[in-house]
C-alpha cells in the first residue's frame, strides 16, 4: 500500500492526527504486508508529522495480522532520523524483563547476547575515539570545543591534587615502613630508599592515581552521561545533527590523557617525600643519603614506563565511564548502577592493564 502524505503538518496549525485516522489507515490497508509513503507534495513539517507516524508504526504492528512493515524510504532524512529515535525511546526499545519461568539457557543466551552487543559497543568506541582523535590532529574540523576540554582539564588535574597527594604520600610511607622493619634486620637501612623509589616510579603511583580518578572522575563521566541520557539531552543532540561523541565523549579523553601524566609524576615527588618523612624518622637516615640513593636506584625507563602507564590508564579510565554513561538507562536508579559501573570497570581495568604492562616489561627486559 502506498500512503500519500500531502500539505502541511504543523501541530500549531493542523493540530494532531488522532487515533481514529490511524486506525482508517490501517483498515484501508487491507493486510498489506509493507506500507510506502509518497512524500512529493508534502509542505512543511513538525513533529506533528512525526507523531502521526510514529503512531501508524506502533499500530501496524499491534493490529494488523499479519503486522505491517512501514518502508520509510520516502520520507525526508529528517523524519526518518527522529523517527528512529521515537523507536528508541519508546516501550518498544526497552528489553523486556526475563521472567521467573524461562529455562536457564534462555537466561544465559539473553545475557550473552547483552554481553557481546556491550562489548561491541565498547570496541566503536575506542574505535571511534582512534579516528576522531586523529582527524582532530590533523586539523580537520570537530566538534570538541576548547573550553569544555578546558574545563575538564581543570576538574581531573587540579581538582584531584589533593586527594592524590594524601594516597600516594601514605602509600610511599607504608612502603617505607614496611622495608625499614624488614631491611633492618640484615643492616640494609639504605635500601629502603631503593624499595620506595622503585616502587612508587614504576608501580604504585600512577596506579593508586589511575585508581583515585577511577573513582573520582571515571565515576563522574558516568553520571552526568546518564543524567543527560535521562534528560534526553543526548537524543536532542542527535536531533540537531550533532555529534555526540565529538560534543560530549572526547574532551573527557583529551582531558584524562592529558592530566594524568603530570599527576603521576605529582604522585611521584609526593610519594618519595612521604618515604623519606618515615625514613628519617624510623631509621637513622639522613636527607642527603636517601636522596642520592634514590637517584642512583631510579633508571629514566622506569619514568618512561610510568608515563606510558599513565597514559594508558587515563584513556582507559575515561572510555569506561563514557561508555557505560551512554548506555545508561533513564531512570534516576540507572544514574547510579552507571556510576558504580564505571569505578568497578575502571579500578579492575587498571589492575588488569597494570598486568599486562608487567608481563610485556618483564619480556622487553625493563
Amino acid at each position: 500500500m502506498v500512503l500519500h502524505l500531502t500539505g502541511d503538518w504543523i501541530a500549531q496549525e493542523t493540530g494532531l492526527r488522532d487515533a481514529a485516522t490511524v486506525q482508517r489507515v490501517i483498515a484501508e490497508a487491507g493486510g498489506a504486508a509493507r506500507l510506502r509513503f509518497e512524500t512529493g507534495e508534502l509542505g512543511r513539517w513538525d513533529s506533528a508529522l512525526v507523531a502521526f507516524l510514529h503512531a501508524l508504526r506502533r499500530a501496524g504492528a499491534a493490529t494488523a495480522e499479519p503486522a505491517m512493515e512501514l518502508d520509510d524510504t520516502g520520507l525526508p532524512e529528517a523524519a526518518r532520523r527522529l523517527l528512529a529515535l521515537a523507536a528508541e525511546a519508546g516501550p518498544s526499545a526497552a528489553t523486556p524483563a526475563a521472567p521467573n519461568g524461562d529455562p536457564l539457557l534462555t537466561r544465559v543466551g539473553r545475557r550473552s547476547i547483552a554481553n557481546w552487543a556491550g562489548a561491541v559497543a565498547a570496541v566503536a568506541l575506542i574505535g571511534e575515539t582512534v579516528l576522531r582523535s586523529l582527524a582532530a590532529l590533523l586539523g580537520r574540523r570537530v566538534w570538541t570545543r576548547g573550553v569544555d576540554v578546558l574545563q575538564s582539564m581543570r576538574e581531573a588535574g587540579a581538582g584531584a591534587l589533593g586527594i592524590v597527594a594524601i594516597v600516594n604520600a601514605l602509600v610511599g610511607g607504608i612502603l617505607a615502613f614496611v622495608g625499614a622493619v624488614q631491611l633492618r634486620r640484615f643492616g640494609a637501612e639504605i635500601f629502603v630508599a631503593d624499595l620506595v623509589g622503585i616502587a612508587m616510579v614504576r608501580e604504585m603511583a600512577v596506579m593508586m592515581t589511575a585508581i583515585v580518578l577511577a573513582g573520582r572522575t571515571g565515576g563522574a563521566y558516568a553520571a552526568q552521561l546518564a543524567t543527560m541520557q535521562g534528560n534526553e539531552e543526548i537524543d536532542a543532540l542527535k536531533a540537531l545533527g550533532i555529534p555526540v561523541f565529538d560534543y560530549l565523549v572526547l574532551p573527557r579523553i583529551i582531558a584524562l590523557v592529558a592530566m594524568l601524566p603530570l599527576l603521576y609524576l605529582y604522585a611521584c615527588v609526593v610519594g618519595l617525600l612521604g618515604g623519606l618523612v618515615v625514613s628519617a624518622s624510623v631509621l637513622d637516615l639522613t636527607t642527603t643519603a636517601y636522596i642520592e640513593e634514590t637517584r642512583r636506584a631510579i633508571a629514566g625507563t622506569q619514568f618512561a614506563l610510568g608515563l606510558a602507564k599513565s597514559v594508558a590508564f587515563g584513556a582507559l579510565v575515561a572510555l569506561a565511564g563514557c561508555h557505560i554513561g551512554l548506555r545508561a538507562g533513564r531512570s534516576a536508579a540507572d544514574v547510579g548502577r552507571a556510576a558504580t559501573s564505571a569505578v568497578v570497570a575502571g579500578i579492575i581495568g587498571v589492575i588488569a592493564l597494570d598486568a599486562v604492562f608487567a608481563v610485556c616489561a618483564n619480556a622487553l627486559g625493563i
